[in-house]
């Protein structure tokens, strides 16, 4: 599949749908030079994105979906990421550098997220995230 500036991809709530993710990604990066740092951000990233939307938005449910979007303007790759869960509250997560945290085994991936992008936006009470890069 070659991206265009603005593609939609469809999966079930299965993380055996990454592998789709994951090639779509690559395809982004062939076609639009995307360098290889950018590109290992843009795969942690977005696939982390993706496999919450998966496991915490729709709670592993094979008849919900996961919609990513991409879309390319200028020298900025966006993706897209909607469940069809409930949302949650992303403006109040726990940090998960503070040192009560660190044990924990789970908690890092919005973190991951904003650390490997360029930019994050939450919308619709958290059901869509928007990652960008520069490309």
């Amino acid at each position: 599949m070659i991206p265009t500036k603005h593609q939609t991809l469809k999966i079930s709530s299965n993380t055996q749908s990454l592998r789709l993710v994951e090639r779509l990604i690559e395809d982004v990066c062939q076609v639009y030079g995307v360098n290889e740092d950018c590109y290992g951000n843009m795969l942690i990233a977005v696939t982390e994105a993706v496999n919450n939307a998966i496991q915490h938005g729709n709670q592993n449910n094979l008849d919900k979906a996961v919609r990513i979007g991409f879309e390319s303007d200028d020298n900025k790759l966006t993706f897209s990421i909607t469940d069809e869960g409930p949302g949650f509250d992303f403006s109040n997560l726990p940090d998960p550098t503070d040192p009560a945290n660190l044990d924990k085994v789970s908690g890092r991936g919005v973190f991951l997220m904003t650390q490997l992008s360029d930019g994050i936006k939450f919308e619709e009470s958290g059901k869509r995230v928007l990652l960008s890069f520069n490309g």
